[in-house]
């Protein structure tokens, strides 16, 4: 088996462990060391359930391990994976998640329980997709992006890098996502929207760009 260290011991990240333990049921693939996490804070909420074996700088100490970032947020997801670059990243896929061999799925990448990736889908590198969320036919989502539970990505869609799409969000089919993208839960996407933006609502509306109210 493959050593594997997860990199971020939050609530995400012990999601994923249970992910991890559910592969080496079907299969056993992955030996997992533990974690490693600098935020102090989620230490010390959760030394009693997870196995921290270090901050993220000591990945330097295990060189040959896998390792996937699991973290939502996708700007210290981004600076997570430079860290740590210098290591193998894992992809890692629930067996409960149905995926059509034609659609592609880059390193580092997540895909929870119930997710659905039909066909000639590409998924780029470091992404999330949470639980029983779906992705439709001929979907393009780049790298660093975060399905929060539950999303609907129609088909023909771009998602381009960073985006966050919370739970439950609705994107209908041939729409473009700009980079960095932040869309709020329950929001249903009937328009392209703009990178660096906050959108909310049913349909969803762009409240904020580059941080500033529209």
């Amino acid at each position: 088996m493959k050593d594997l260290i997860i990199v971020g011991a939050g609530g995400f990240g012990r999601e994923v462990r249970w992910l991890v333990e559910r592969i080496n049921e079907a299969s056993p693939q992955w030996n997992l060391l533990g974690f490693l996490d600098s935020n102090y804070n989620v230490l010390s909420k959760n030394l009693d359930k997870v196995n921290v074996i270090g901050t993220v700088d000591d990945i330097v100490n295990y060189p040959d391990a896998y390792v996937v970032c699991c973290v939502a947020n996708t700007d210290i997801r981004r600076r997570l994976v430079q860290k740590v670059s210098n290591n193998r990243f894992a992809t890692l896929i629930d067996p409960s998640a149905i995926v059509s061999p034609t659609a592609e799925i880059g390193e580092g990448s997540v895909v929870c329980a119930g997710a659905v990736i039909t066909v000639d889908i590409k998924i780029g590198r470091h992404n999330i997709i949470d639980v029983n969320s779906t992705v439709g036919h001929d979907a393009v989502l780049e790298d660093f992006i975060t399905l929060y539970p539950s999303v609907n990505v129609s088909g023909n869609t771009l998602i381009k890098s960073g985006v966050e799409l919370g739970t439950g969000t609705q994107v209908i089919q041939g729409l473009t996502v700009g980079e960095n993208a932040i869309v709020g839960a329950s929001a249903v996407v009937i328009r392209d929207l703009p990178s660096d933006c906050t959108a909310v609502g049913v349909p969803a509306k762009v409240i904020k760009i580059n941080g500033k109210r529209c």
